[in-house]
């Protein structure tokens, strides 16, 4: 018999998550294109910073159509994305750019959440999302994901990208507290591990 899950967060009912979840307001629309072996992940952090942003939109999609792109990109966009050596270079943006700069120019966040390679394979097959201008995160970059390990050095999770982008972006609120949810999650999860750990053989 499945496990009851919460409709909300669709965790298990043992380690949901939602009674840490935040609502913020949030000027620049965050756009989540999730490759859909996130969207089944257990640790679909990607879901959880949807439910934590009022402005926020998720798609499930490895691939988009020429309309929906079209669609998509019809106000001013950015793509949170390091600066790799194989993208086309494009205006970068960071924590030195003046936020009122940066508010009329920028409408939209968009936000990829794949691994590492499906994130790589994802904007191969979409050159619009590779030329659009890019977010670049500042200062030193520290996961607390320790459920769940990349292979790339100083990699973070959807939401903490997220969150470290749109503070850099909207100085008005605080959206560190996005990880609030982020936080139990993991505690949850390592409580669930020990206990199972601690069971007799």
């Amino acid at each position: 018999m499945p496990r009851a899950t919460c409709p909300n967060c669709q965790r298990p009912l043992a380690t949901c998550y939602c009674s840490a979840l935040v609502k913020l307001s949030n000027n620049i629309k965050v756009l989540i294109i999730q490759h859909p072996l996130e969207a089944t992940h257990p640790f679909n952090t990607g879901r959880m910073a949807k439910l934590c942003l009022s402005n926020s939109e998720l798609i499930i999609a490895e691939t988009l159509s020429n309309t929906d792109l079209k669609n998509m990109l019809g106000i001013p966009s950015a793509l949170l994305y390091p600066s790799l050596s194989w993208l086309p270079a494009t205006p970068e943006i960071g924590d030195s750019v003046n936020e009122d700069a940066i508010t009329p120019a920028i409408q939209q966040l968009i936000v990829i959440d794949a691994s590492w390679r499906k994130s790589k394979k994802m904007l191969h097959l979409h050159p619009a999302l590779q030329n659009l201008p890019r977010v670049n995160l500042s200062g030193g970059l520290a996961s607390q994901y320790q459920i769940r390990k990349t292979s790339i050095s100083n990699g973070l999770s959807t939401i903490e990208s997220i969150a470290q982008a749109m503070q850099q972006l909207e100085h008005h609120a605080e959206f560190k507290q996005m990880l609030m949810p982020f936080e139990k999650m993991i505690a949850l999860q390592q409580a669930s591990y020990q206990k199972t750990q601690k069971k007799p053989t």
